[in-house]
This record gives structure tokens, C-alpha cells and sequence, in this order.
């Protein structure tokens, strides 16, 4: 099973490259973040027409989530459950094959202090506690997307230059962590423990080319399920090119059973 993430920063916007992207590196599972479409505008046709049912979780112009899988979609859960979180069209689940995979977009938190930054340390903790409401860390489980957090140090390409800046506080690493905490491995890390991989850039001042980015696009797997993985990395390439989304996509390979229809 092969599974991805990607912050694509308007489907509307990027979505050429997106079904071109699927076609070339054939995940078996999608999720998207920051969509910033509507549920009734989602082009769900243009990916059944390469095999992928989809399901979205939008908001407009704002936000969105979706996951499009070759795997079937079931118990779909949209947010946290009841109403529309306050935060926004931010988390999406479904059960892909034997996988209960969560697309999600954590807030940017904008300024350490603000009310936006209590909303995403909020937001954070809330989504420990829906992953212990919902499921167990002995299941088959996948929680991944833009989290708006770079988990360490190296995770960033200069610290000096990000003190006191958000994605990188204190604060945000113990809220991620505790979200880890709950039973999830790094799948990226567990392969590639050296600094320098980055999954975000700034499309201003050139960062893309002169490597000033940052590792904030996770995909966070059960033990068991990181026990299956093989292989976990940035399409770096992705970020080139005409109209890129400011985010590359986190792609990981699984040993399980299922496969997609081109497996």
C-alpha cells in the first residue's frame, strides 16, 4: 500500500498537477490539505476517471481536507464529530482497505500568544483526544498532513532564524508530541534521521532554491503499522516547475495485504 500526503494549497489551483502526480507515482491512498473549495465544487469525476474514490470536507475558500483512495472509503467521519469545528474544515477520516487513515490541517497559530495560537494548541490536543475516543494505537492507523509544526531542530533549516516564531515554540512541539505520544511513530524520521529534509517553502526571497524550508507535512503511523513501512520520503520534485503548491507531498510504502488495482 502505498500512502501520501500533500498540502496542495488549492486543489482549484494545482489540481493538473495533482491528477498528473497520481498518475506518475500510483499511491494507493491521497490525502489533501488546504483545498480551499467548497464540498459541491470538489471535481470527484476527475479522480473516479483514474480510479479513486474521494471524499471532501471543505469550507470554501478556506481550509478543506479530503482523502481520494483505489482502496474504498468507509466510516468517513468528517472533524471531530458533532458541528463544524471552530477551527474549521480540518480533519477527515476513512478506513482505506485496513487502514484508518485521518487527512489533517492543523492551524497556522499565525503569532506565539495569540488567540490563533491558542487555537492550534487546542486544536492539537483535541485531536489526541478524538484518536483516543475513536481508535487504538494496536490498530492500524494513520494520521497525516500539513500539521504546522516542525517536530525538532533539524527539522528547520536555520533555528536562529525561526526563535520565536511560530511552527518551531516550545509550546506547539509538546502539543505535537503529545499526539505522538498517544502511539504514533514518525514515519519520515524513522528513515531518514539527518537534518535537511524539508517539505515546505516560502515562495518568497527563492527559499525553495537556496533550501531555507522546513519539515512540517507528517505522516504519524501506529506501531503496527510502522512496522510494516518501507519506504518514506519528500517529493522534493514536486515543488518545481510551473505553479507549484509552496508544499511538497510526504509519500510512505506499506506491507500489507491489499493492494490497488495497478498492484
Amino acid at each position: 500500500m502505498r500512502l501520501a500526503t500533500w498540502n496542495v494549497n488549492s486543489l482549484g489551483a494545482r489540481l493538473p498537477r495533482v491528477l498528473a502526480w497520481l498518475a506518475e507515482a500510483q499511491p494507493d491512498v491521497l490525502c489533501l490539505q488546504e483545498t480551499k473549495m467548497a464540498d459541491g465544487a470538489f471535481p470527484a469525476e476527475a479522480f473516479a476517471e483514474l480510479g479513486y474514490e474521494a471524499t471532501h470536507h471543505g469550507q470554501g475558500q478556506w481550509n478543506g481536507v479530503a482523502i481520494v483512495s483505489r482502496l474504498g472509503l468507509a466510516e468517513v467521519q468528517r472533524h471531530f464529530g458533532g458541528t463544524l469545528d471552530a477551527a474549521g474544515a480540518r480533519l477527515l477520516a476513512a478506513r482505506c482497505g485496513s487502514v484508518l487513515v485521518h487527512s489533517v490541517y492543523v492551524p497556522n497559530g499565525r503569532e506565539v500568544g495569540s488567540e490563533h495560537f491558542v487555537e492550534k494548541l487546542r486544536f492539537l490536543a483535541e485531536l489526541r483526544s478524538h484518536l483516543e475516543r475513536s481508535t487504538s494505537p494496536e490498530d492500524l492507523v494513520c494520521v497525516c498532513g500539513d500539521m504546522n509544526v516542525a517536530p525538532e531542530d533539524r527539522d528547520v533549516w536555520d533555528p536562529a532564524a525561526l526563535a520565536g516564531a511560530t511552527h518551531v515554540s516550545p509550546e506547539e512541539r509538546q502539543a505535537l508530541q503529545a499526539v505522538l505520544d498517544w502511539g504514533l511513530v514518525d514515519a519520515l524520521r524513522a528513515f531518514t534521521p539527518a537534518a535537511g529534509v524539508h517539505s515546505w517553502w516560502d515562495y518568497r526571497g527563492g527559499a525553495f532554491h537556496k533550501r531555507q524550508g522546513m519539515r512540517i507535512d507528517l505522516v504519524l503511523l501506529s506501531r503496527p503499522l510502522a512496522e510494516r513501512c518501507r519506504l518514506a520520503l519528500v517529493d522534493r520534485n514536486e515543488r518545481k516547475g510551473e505553479r507549484p503548491s509552496d508544499h511538497a507531498p510526504v509519500l510512505v510504502d506499506l506491507a500489507l495485504d491489499e493492494l490497488g488495482p495497478s498492484g
